[in-house]
């Protein structure tokens, strides 16, 4: 976020089943809430420069950033169960029952923040107006391996420590598109993080009935040569959320106009 809008970012928490679940708060207008994908917060997205939120604030929408369950300044125990993606759309609408948000709202989400927003969506889809949803991760028929690595770093972390998972990480290709941007040690600490990779294993997205039933308007945001996030999943939810349009980033350039592009479309009038 630009100088300007980090001046306006107001932090504050609450607590919901046994986690203290940390935000930031900027500007005024429509409320937009936004989840982080796995590993990372929103501290760490910044230091990443992977997205431009100043757009979003700059048109007149309210941003609320939180760091998930675990993650970040957010607190979380060792459970498993608390790290799926039904679990953490729970932790989202308990943050707009804290917001007190009486209508609906514009929901964003990357990777497993995505799964967290679609999660919630179908669960309460009332309670929202439009997503986007951004690098979508690998669902349905493409899971089955990001299952099996999942559980496998779980079990090295347990056995060998974080270092030793992060150093076979080290020798696993990167999507080009981000491949020059800094890599970062994951945010949930070493007693949690196996929990949070078994979580994620016990995952998968809702099925593309149930996202077709939202009758909800989407903007998807993918980029290319991601095996953890393939456009056949983003390709899947064009095809099945209504009035939804897709946008596939091929350079690293291309990917910093997304903020503009999500500020563009949470303004636009309703189709």
């Amino acid at each position: 976020m630009s100088a300007a809008g980090r001046r306006t970012v107001r932090e504050d928490r609450f607590w919901h089943r046994g986690a203290e679940l940390v935000y930031d708060d900027a500007g005024q207008g429509p409320l937009a809430v936004y989840a982080h994908g796995g590993f990372v917060s929103q501290a760490t997205e910044d230091q990443m420069g992977l997205f431009d939120w100043a757009p979003v604030v700059d048109a007149g929408q309210r941003l609320v950033r939180y760091d998930a369950r675990a993650h970040g300044r957010s607190t979380g125990e060792p459970v498993d169960t608390d790290y799926t993606y039904l679990s953490l759309a729970d932790d989202l609408l308990a943050l707009l029952d804290h917001l007190g948000a009486a209508g609906p709202v514009n929901a964003m989400g990357a990777s497993m923040g995505c799964a967290t927003v679609l999660h919630a969506a179908v669960q309460a889809p009332g309670r929202f107006s439009r997503l986007v949803l951004l690098i979508p991760p690998t669902a349905w028929a493409t899971r089955e391996a990001h299952v099996r690595d999942n559980l496998e770093s779980a079990e090295t972390i347990e056995r060998e420590g974080v270092d030793a998972w992060l150093a076979a990480k080290r020798h696993q290709p990167r999507p080009t598109v981000v491949a020059e941007i800094p890599e970062f040690p994951p945010t949930p600490a070493e007693r949690v993080l196996p929990c949070v990779l078994r979580g994620l294993a016990m995952s998968d997205l809702p099925a593309p009935t149930a996202i077709a039933a939202l009758h909800r308007p989407g903007l998807i945001l993918a980029w290319v040569d991601d095996r953890g996030h393939p456009l056949s999943t983003a390709e899947t939810l064009a095809q099945v959320l209504p009035h939804s349009e897709l946008h596939v980033s091929r350079t690293r350039a291309d990917i910093r106009t997304w903020g503009e592009r999500i500020a563009e479309y949470l303004t636009r009038p309703r189709p």
